[in-house]
Order: structure tokens, then sequence, then C-alpha cells
């Protein structure tokens, strides 16, 4: 053991002294390696280095990304771990092909180390590649492809990294014969690769999936795409089924059906026979891969031999592929037939030949006559179409008279096959009849013409049966049936009777057709029949009026004789009988002659010849139809007169008749012949009317029509009247006319017709007049009408309009003024005669003056007598006209009283006179009084009033309604609204009250006096209409109420009325209080007794201190508000509220005068209203809201009052106009006159608040 010294520590400290001096160097603990990272994912960079003195930081390609952890332009790349120990490694998120490269860590220069740079990594991003695409075909479709063709499918996968692998496999085996080509992507980095297959489909390939795989180190599964392959390939050859047998007989149905398998597509079929195509329908099953056709055949003979061939192909066959089947078809004859007659005579010998159509086998013949065979034949057998054969037998036999009848059978037949058919006919042997009868009416039987008559003929034997044939006299009739009955032959004839039937001779023959004579029978009849016919004759060829006609009558044959009658028409005309005289039938022939005069009348009539058989009693006619020639000759109902409508239609008739009818007419018209030809207007029309379009008055007159034919010709005269509208022709315009003289309108029109009453007379003035009114006498005569004015007067003057109807529209209207001429009429009334203004020369006068005066007015001027100067600049003249009425304006500037108050005359003059007006200019002034005050209308609480105002002292003037009842200590005032109307409805009276009403006016400087008064009564309470009593129903009496609870009842009326009457008391505190208030309001402003002109108007004391304190108690609610907002203010033209009475004061009287209250009787004022501390009230000048909200103010007749000055019923509704008004009140009707609906413009300027507005 080595002891230690202190050398041995020396040496330790100096080791560590020079171990402290030397500074550790920065070096890479960790440096960063290759690595590889998909697209997408995050990449990591190892870095961490020891002893890190200098700046550490990344550098990509050669780029220095920087020392911070977020390294500036790149958002993607941070630098992560801790960096005091030396971690500092790279992270990249969401890697792209940008950040493949070579990366390097880089750790700075510092004081004490010397930079270092680490190995250099590379960072490798794999890029997966693209879904491959298909250069030839689209991917998911299906690709249509022949079996065994070889083709070229091109699959190209881009933008991979590295280049994307691709393989092929067709239905997941893998295909082989597949070529590659690299390429470069769409950035450097990228390769594209495209493969080419080379592919020979074959048919087990159909429908399977061909699909192209791209892959490469970045995608652990491939990226597929593909197509589904459909492999065209013909189809196996088609199978028959349903053809067994060797043989098919005719008639039978054969069902085949042809079969092809596989195939795409699947095999379209067709059945051909004999080379012909029978049927192209065919159906497919898919899921066995088969096509099926069906063919139906109805076999027949030719069918023997035919060739039937089903044939398959798709689109990809060369050729089409078949299989066929030939027919062995057994068939038997389908006729057996017999030729020639089985009719002989007896004894003669019959030839027939029986023969078969086509059969296959042969058949042979074999003759049967009844039961027997006969065996004289001769047989021969031929070939025939279709492989068939036809067989012939030729029979020869001697007929017998007991074979008639008897059947004769050709029988065909065939022991193998089982066949038998025959053909069969009835053996007629001929041999005469034996016999022939008719049955018929008795020999002497008469028969009437027209009488059915039945004749029979039998005949019996012979074959065949006898042919029985009628005959009259030498004629055969075909008429009749033949019906036989065993060996027995008849036929009916049913005959109706004709003259021809008269003694003709029926015969009935039988014969059969023998060489034997035919047997006959006959009979005979007797037949009685009217003339056959009747004829007229004539030798005249034409006849023509005025010539003598003879017609001679023949009647035909008849049995007994016909007489003979003459007729015209319904006359009867006398002939002569030219006797009898035999004819046909066995009858007699009757003739006759008539002669007659012919007249126009006559053509066209008929002459009947009538033929009469007595013993018949019938009548056979005949006519003659006369054909008179005749010039032409115009009827008795041709019209002379002829009525149309201007431009209307009209059409001038013509009946006319000639013989010979085709005629030609003309018409001519003061004294010119009409050519309608080409005309507008006239058209002749069929018959040779004459119509006449748009016929105008200037086509009345007489037309003349001219008719000719070949016999000569005639004329005739039509006047045609045209009626139109009416028009006025003259109406004087104007028409003057003196007052009171006489004058009048004349209308003349032009009209046709011109009916009574045509003319109308109407004023066409503003108010609707009648002519009564106006005292017009209307007349008329003719097509003049005349309005007749005697005395005419001023209220006549005017426009008039003359309005003609004669019934065709439209009617026609004019219009006339008349001029009633009188004497100018200056316009004087109260007011007019008199103009204030003030005299300071601050303002101009205007003197108006109206005139009415007709001619035209002049006006002049004047003052004080003498004529204005028109060239004093003072004085400016305006004179306008309208109508009647003339005004004249004359403004005075600079009014002065020295010079200018004055009396000015207005004189208006013309031709018929003159009249004047003087016109005082005066100082403004309180305003005269009105006059004329009177009732309009009145009810049992309402009257309504109406007055002339008067003279308004220059200033706008407003009024004031005054009245009282008996026993009222004073009257009651009611200012009128709007201010300036003269008339008023005052609402609130008593019924069956009288009062005394008057009216003042007054304006800003003072008050009228007093006009007018009327003393009314109102009108009776209305009754009120008697309740409606319900049926009485038997009363049962009610309960009677414990007297426990009658005590409480009157126990809460005693608290009820004694709360009531704790409320008045309370109510009179308040009344005085604000009493006390209004005291001393009014000590301050100092009233003065009677009409105060302190603010320019003359009010009543009280009135006045009440309108003060209400807009003093407004005012202070208002918060001291001004007029213009004060809510309560509204122009007086607008603001309209209702207002109570208030009563009148005495002349003089102060509020300290009443020593106590004082109460309007039955009025339902408080009686504190008339006390010393509540002098007048008007608790309700307030706001419209206000007013909106009150009742109708009723005022009874006064009672006597209790002692105490108090009204004698219980104090009750103090405030009667607060919500509620007494039963029986109305609202007051408010009727203003126009004139004072709005108030002239800026009337109200210039005074103080309390003179603006109409409340007082």
């Amino acid at each position: 053991m080595v002891s230690k010294g202190p050398a041995t520590m020396f040496l330790c400290l100096l080791l560590g002294a020079f171990t402290r001096g030397a500074s550790p160097q920065q070096a890479f603990r960790v440096e960063p390696d290759n690595i590889t990272v998909l697209e997408g994912a995050v990449a990591v960079l190892q870095c961490v280095v020891d002893n890190p003195s200098g700046m550490v930081q990344w550098v990509k390609d050669g780029l220095l990304l920087g020392p911070d952890t977020n390294i500036p332009g790149f958002p993607r790349y941070s630098m992560t771990g801790d960096p005091s120990k030396g971690e500092h490694r790279l992270r990249i998120v969401g890697s792209r092909l940008a950040d493949d490269g070579a990366y390097e860590c880089q750790a700075g220069r510092s004081k004490d180390s010397p930079g270092i740079v680490s190995r250099t990594a590379l960072l490798s991003v794999l890029v997966p590649p693209k879904t491959p695409i298909f250069k030839e075909y689209e991917v998911n479709s299906i690709v249509t492809w022949v079996a065994g063709v070889e083709y070229r499918v091109t699959c190209s996968s881009g933008d991979a990294k590295p280049a994307a692998e691709i393989f092929f496999s067709k239905g997941g085996s893998p295909l082989s014969d597949v070529s590659h080509q690299v390429h470069s992507g769409s950035s450097e980095k990228l390769s594209s690769t495209e493969a080419v297959l080379r592919v020979t489909p074959q048919s087990l390939d159909n429908r399977k999936r061909l699909v192209c795989a791209a892959t490469n180190e970045a995608v652990s599964d491939p990226v597929v795409v593909g197509f589904t392959m459909n492999i065209l390939f013909p189809p196996q050859p088609p199978t028959i089924e349903g053809y067994k047998r060797p043989e098919i007989k005719a008639g039978e149905t054969l069902k085949l059906t042809c079969i092809s398998l596989s195939g795409n597509p699947l095999a379209t079929l067709q059945w051909l026979k004999n080379g012909k195509v029978v049927s192209t329908s065919w159906e497919t099953e898919d899921a066995r891969g088969a096509s099926r056709s069906l063919l139906t055949l109805s076999i027949k003979p030719e069918d023997n031999g035919a060739q039937l061939r089903c044939e398959a192909m798709n689109q990809v066959s060369p050729l089409p592929l078949m299989a066929s089947v030939t027919l062995r078809v057994v068939f038997l004859p389908t006729e057996v037939s017999i030729l020639g007659s089985s009719s002989t005579p007896e004894n003669k010998q019959i030839s027939l030949s029986c023969s078969t159509t086509p059969s296959n086998p042969p058949v042979q013949l074999r003759w049967w006559l009844g039961w027997r065979e006969l065996t004289t034949t001769e047989v021969t057998v031929t070939e025939a179409a279709h492989g068939g054969t036809v067989t012939v037998s030729n029979l020869t036999h001697m007929a017998r008279r007991e074979e008639n009848g008897l059947p004769l059978t050709c029988e065909a037949f065939n022991e193998v096959v089982l066949f038998t058919r025959s053909a069969s006919l009835s053996l007629s042997v001929q041999y005469p009849p034996q016999k022939v009868w008719i049955e018929a009416p008795p020999p002497d039987s008469r028969f009437r013409a027209g009488t059915k008559v039945r004749l029979t003929c039998f005949a019996s034997g012979g074959n065949p049966a006898p042919r029985l044939i009628w005959i009259k006299d030498t004629k055969s009739l075909k008429e009749g049936t033949q019906v036989a009955s065993g060996k027995i032959v008849s036929k009916e004839l049913i005959l109706t009777t004709s003259p021809s039937d008269n003694l003709a001779i029926y015969r009935c023959n039988a014969s059969n057709g023998s060489k034997s004579p035919a047997l006959t029978a006959q009979t005979r009849l007797f037949v009685q029949f009217p003339p056959i016919d009747v004829k007229i004759t004539t030798m005249a060829k034409e006849v023509r009026r005025g010539q003598t006609l003879t017609l001679t009558c023949i009647a035909g044959s008849s049995n007994p004789f016909a007489t003979l009658a003459w007729f015209k028409d319904t006359e009867k005309l006398k002939g002569v009988d030219l006797g009898q005289k035999p004819a046909e039938f066995g009858g007699l022939s009757s003739s006759g002659k008539v002669t007659l005069v012919a007249s126009s009348s006559d053509n066209g009539q008929r002459v009947t010849c009538q033929a009469y058989s007595s013993v018949l009693a019938e009548t056979v006619n005949t006519f003659y139809k006369l054909n008179i020639l005749y010039p032409p000759e115009f009827s008795s109902e041709q019209p002379s007169m002829v009525q149309g409508v201007e431009h209307g239609a009209v059409e001038l008739p013509l009946h006319v008749s000639a013989n010979p009818p085709e005629m030609s007419c003309s018409w001519s018209f003061r004294g010119k012949v009409l050519k309608p030809e080409g005309s507008p207007r006239h058209h002749l029309q069929a018959g040779g009317s004459l119509a006449i379009w748009n016929v105008s008055r200037a086509d009345v007159g007489q037309y003349r029509a001219r008719c000719q034919n070949p016999e000569g010709q005639n004329e005739t005269h039509l006047h045609l009247d045209v009626h139109y509208a009416p028009s006025i022709r003259s109406l004087g315009d104007p028409v003057y006319v003196d007052l009171g003289a006489t004058a009048e309108l004349v209308c003349i029109a032009d009209a046709n017709p011109t009916p009574v009453g045509m003319f109308q007379w109407t004023w066409l003035g503003a108010e609707e007049r009648s002519l009564e009114e106006l005292e017009l006498e209307p007349e008329a005569v003719g097509a003049v009408g005349r309005l007749r004015i005697q005395g005419a007067r001023r209220a006549q003057a005017g426009l008039y309009e003359c309005r003609v109807d004669n019934g065709l529209p439209p009617p026609a209207r004019g219009s006339a003024r008349l001029i009633v001429r009188f004497k100018p009429e200056i316009e004087k009334g109260m007011g007019l005669g008199k103009v204030a203004m003030p005299g300071d020369r601050s303002s101009p006068a205007v003197l108006q003056c109206h005139a009415q005066g007709v001619p035209s007015v002049q006006f002049s001027w004047a003052k004080n007598g003498a004529a204005l100067d028109p060239d004093n600049p003072r004085y400016t003249e305006h004179t306008w006209h309208e109508g009647a009425w003339h005004s004249s304006t004359l403004t005075i500037a600079n009014v002065s009283a020295a010079h200018d108050y004055a009396t000015f005359t207005c004189r208006a003059s013309n031709a018929l006179g003159t009249d004047r007006l003087d016109i005082q200019l005066l100082s403004t002034s309180s305003p005269d009084p009105p006059t004329g005050l009177k009732v309009v209308s009145i009810t049992h609480n309402s009257a309504t009033l109406e007055w002339i105002p008067g003279f308004d002292g220059g200033l706008p003037q407003r009024f004031r309604i005054r009245y009282r009842w008996p026993g009222a200590p004073s009257a009651l005032y009611m200012d009128v609204f709007p201010a300036q109307t003269p008339a008023f409805t005052l609402t609130g009276l008593s019924p069956d009250t009288p009062y005394s009403i008057g009216v003042s006016a007054h304006n800003a400087l003072g008050e009228s006096t007093q006009g007018p008064s009327v003393t009314v009564t109102t009108a009776e309470l209305p009754l009120e209409e008697p309740p409606v009593v319900d049926p009485e129903v038997p009363r049962t009496e009610g309960p009677v109420l414990p007297p426990a609870l009658v005590g409480g009842l009157s126990a809460l009326g005693a608290l009820l009325l004694l709360s009531n009457a704790t409320l008045l008391a309370c109510l009179f505190r308040r009344r005085q209080a604000q009493a006390g208030v209004r005291e001393e309001a009014k000590k301050r402003r100092k009233p003065s007794a009677g009409n105060d002109y302190s603010l320019g108007e003359a009010v009543n004391p009280a009135a006045w201190q009440t309108l003060l304190d209400s807009y003093s108690e407004r005012s202070a609610s208002s918060g001291g508000s001004s007029m213009g907002t004060w809510p309560g203010y509204m122009p007086g033209h607008e603001y309209r509220p209702r207002l109570p009475p208030h009563p009148e004061r005495a002349e003089g009287e102060t509020d300290t005068s009443t020593t106590g209250p004082v109460a309007v009787p039955d009025s339902g004022f408080p009686a504190r209203w008339l006390g010393p501390l509540a002098p007048h009230e008007y608790e309700d000048v307030m706001e419209p809201g206000i007013y909106e909200e009150l009742g109708a103010l009723h005022l009874q007749a006064p009672a006597p009052l209790c002692p105490g000055a108090l009204p004698c019923q219980d104090y009750t509704g103090a405030y009667p106009w607060r919500g509620q008004s007494l039963a029986g009140s109305e609202d007051p009707l408010r009727i203003y006159n126009q004139v004072a609906d709005m108030l002239p413009p800026g009337a109200d300027e210039g005074l103080p608040f309390e003179l603006k507005g109409e409340l007082v």
C-alpha cells in the first residue's frame, strides 16, 4: 500500500488546474440517417449535439433553414427536442414531394468550438401511383369483343415515385403478354408507366372482368381498374323437337320446337317451309343460354313432302346453322261428286260419272240404287298433285217408273285406313200428269172493280210434279205460288178485279215438260167499274183575255155508263151532254162539252170534268188548267205609299202579274229612268221590286214602275216617304228681352215625321227648374217649336236647351241663351255700406261695389259727391265682369283719418239706367248688432237659430247667444262655434219651457249692443213607447225575508249614506280651497265692472275671471308653457269643444257681492257655483281629450228655492257633464253656414293669445 504524501496531493491539484483551463468541444452524439416516408406522413430527422455552444440549424439541399424552432417560410417544418440536451430533430408534417432531398444538421462556430456539419441524410418521399386509365376503353364499362380476335389494351398510371408496376389479369388469372414503358411524370422526380396487353378472348371469357393494377412501394394494395368483357361468339347448331311419327294426317296440328344453345348474343331463329320463311318469332332464355322457337302448323294435303327447316345465327355467325325435317302427309278425299243428270223419261238409259278429290293412298268407288249395288260401271285411277291420286267411276242404267225417287249413291272407301265417304242423288223418272180442275165463284156472280177474287187450280199425278200456269185470255200470268201435297199440286190466284177482268176468260194449264199435251180448265168473270179515265180536249192553241173557249170531256169505258158535270174551281158550269158509245172491256163511253169567255182572273184556274157512276156511287175527275194570255196587271194590294228610314234600306214592292210571266220592269224617278245595273244604291229585286240602299231624304217623291210582256205593257206609281232623325235648322242665340217685355225662343227643326210632343225645352241653370216654375209656355206647330216668355224676369234669364225627338235616334239638341236686359242694381245690405280701417296711414282700404245689370255696367267713384281724379296715385280701381254680375274695387293707399274718412259713392250705369251705393270709410270700432234673428227649428231640448251679421267694425267678429227662462236669476251665455257662423243650435234646454233668446256680436274692440231677441217655447218631452209586457203568469207568493236579513240590509244602506255624506264634505272643502286661490289671483288682476277693453274685447267679468283661472290652471299644469305649446290650444276654425253655458252677473257685480251660495234651480249646477268663493267655474275648459268624454248638458226648468237658497232635491249630479247626462237629453245639433266654415287667413294675426281661438 502506497501512502499518500504531500507529493501526491500536489500532482492532483496540478492536474485539476490544467483540466479547468481547457474548454470541451461540441460534437454529434446522433447524426441523421437516410429515411423514406409516404407522401403526407410525418418525417423526423435525428440530430443530437454534445456540448453545443454554437447555433444549431438544418440545411436542405444547401439552403439554411435557420435556428428557430418554427422555421420561417416552412410552416410544416419545426425543430423538436430539448435544446439543453443537444436535441435538435427536424420534424416535417404532411410530407410532400418538394420535401424530397438532402439534409444536414450544422452546429455553428462558437468562441470555444469550431462549427461542425453532420453527414448528409437523404429524405425520400414515396408517391403512390395514380388511378390507372385505359387508353382505348372506359373504366367499368362493358367492352364487346369477338372471340378469336386479338385485341390491344393500353393501361397507364402516372406521377408515381418510384415508377409504378402494372400487371393485367382476366377473371382473376394473370396475363403475361404485356410490354411496359416508363416515362417522366409531371415533375422531374415523378414517373409514369404505360403497359400494353395483347389478348385474344375466347367464348369462356364472356362476362369476365379484365383488370389493370398499378403498385409501387408507396402502397400496400395495388390500385385497380377494369372493365367487363362481352365476348361475341356463334351459337351451336339447332335441333328440332316434336316430329316423332313417320307420317301425319291432314287436318292435324303439328307443333315443332327449334332449340339453339349457347352463343353471344343468343341465336336468332327462323322457320322456312320449302325455302320460304313462315315464322320469325323466337324467345331466349338467358339463364340456360338458349334460343327457342315454336312453329305450329295446321297440316294440309299440300304439305305432303314439304321440308321444314330451322335456321340459327347471330351477328358473328359466318353462315346460318340449320336443322330440317320432311313431312309425309296422309290425306283422304275431301269430296265425292256425281256428274250427270239423274232425271230421265221412263224407259230411257241414264249415264252418270262419280269422281273423288286427290287422296293418299288411293280409294275405291262403288254404286248403289236404293239398297241394290249396280255393277255396270267403269273405274279409272290417275295421279294428282302433292303425291295423291284421283279415282273416277262411270255408270250406265235403264230407268223404270217404279225406280222414281230411289236414292242413287256413289261410295268411296279404303279398307286400309278405314275410310268411307259417299255422294247421293235421287233418281227422277219422268211421266205426264193425270187430271186438272178449277175452284171458282159461281158463273153468274157480279164483282165491283177492286174486289178480291180467289181462283184455285188443282192437278194430280205426273213426274215431275206438273207445272200449273194461269192464262188470262191469251196472256200468261205470273201471280200465284204452286203448292204440292202428295201427288196433288195446286196454284192459287188472288185477283183484285179491274175493268179488264170484265168478261175475261181465266184458264189453268198443267204440264210437266213431257211431250204429252198440257191438261187445261177455265172460268169467266163479270166486273162492274167506273170510267177508266176522263180527258178534256180543246181546239184552241192559245187563249187571250176576252176570247171564247170550248172544252170537250170524254169519259173512258165504264160499266154501267157514267154521267158528266163541269166545275171551274168551286163554280159549277152548264155543259152539253154528247151521249154514250161502246168502249173497251165491254163498257160504255160518255162525252160532253162546255163553253166559257176567258179573263185574266181565270189564268191558272182549273176547269174540272166529273164523271159519276150512280150504280157504283163513284166519281172520276180530271181538270184543264186555263192558260190565259194577258199583259201585265197590278194587284189591288199594290201599295201607293212606302215609308223608309234615312240611311237604311227600303224596298218599293211590285204586286204585278202577267201571262206569259216573263216580263221586264223599269223604274223612273222625277222623269229620269233608273238603271239598277251597276248602281251602288238601286237594286232590282226578283219580281220587279226596287230596293234602295242608304236611303236619304233626297229620295222622297213619286216613282213610276212600267212593266211589259209580249201581250202589252202597264204602269203604276208609288210615293216614297223617308223618315229621318231630327236636326235643328235654326235656333236664335242669343235672344234679348227687356225686363217685363215679351220674347220667344224659336227652334226650327228638320225632321220626318213631326209627331206631337217632338219639342222639349229645358232650362240649363245651376239649379233644376221646370218650365212651370219659370212660368214659360212651350208650343209647337209642325217642325217649329217656340218657348214664349211673357213679362220677362231676371230669374228666367239663362241657357235653354231645345231637344227635338221624333222617335228616330239620335235626338237633336241645341241651346240658346235668353238675356234679360235691366238697369244696374248694386248689391246693398247690412255691412256693405261701411268700411273700417285705421287712419294712421299704415294700411290701405279696399272698397267693393257689386252690381247686376244687362247690358254691361260701367262704374264711377266719387268722394263726398266729387268725382275722384283717376290720375291720383292713391286711388286704384279694378273692374271685372262675369255674366250679369259686375264688380269694381277701389283701393285707397295709406288711409289717413284726416283725408280719407269720408263717404265714397259707387255709381253703376248702363243704357237702361243708373244705381248708386254710398260707402262710409270709418275708423275701426266695435261691431254693429246682428239683425233678423229667427228660429229655424225647435225640439224638446234644443233650438236652431239664424241671424244676419251686422257690420264687423273692421275686425273679425264673433257671436254670443244670450238666453234665460222665467224665474232664472240671470241669463246664460253661449259662444258660437265656429266664431263667424250666423247660425247655431242651442242644446240642453228643458222640455215645454219658454225661453227668451238674443244674439250679440263682439270683436277685438268691443261688443255690440244687444241685438234682437225672440221668445220660443220648447216642445213637450216625447212619450216613451210602452214597454212590452210578457203574458201574465200566475203569481206565486214569494218567500218572506227573515227579520235579521232586513235589519242587515237597513244597516248597510245607512252605511252607504254616511260614506256619501263624507265624500260630499271632502269635495266641498276642496272647492273652497280652489276658490280661495282664485280669489287671490282675482285681487291681483283687479277686474273692472262692465265691459273690459284692456285686452280689446268686452267680456263678462265672471266669464273673464273663469277664462283666466282656467288658463292659469292649464299653464301651471303644463309647466308654464306658452300659447304655442299649450296642449289645449287649437285654431278656432278647427276646434269645436262643447262648452257649458255660464250664468250672467249683474252689471257691476263683484265677487263679494253675493253673500251666500246660489244655485240655478233644477239645473244640475252645484249651489256653490254662485257663492262668494266660487263665482263662476269652467271646469271643462281643458284639453281636447277631456271634451271627448263630456255628455250633453241638460238644463231643467227652475224650481222654487228652499230655505237657505239650496235646491229642494238631493245634492246629486254636481257635474252632470262629466261623463253623465240626464235621460231624454240630446247631443247638440251643430248647423253651420258654409260662409263661416273657414276663418279668413290671418284673421288672428297681431292679437294676444287670449283673443286667439274661440274660447270665452
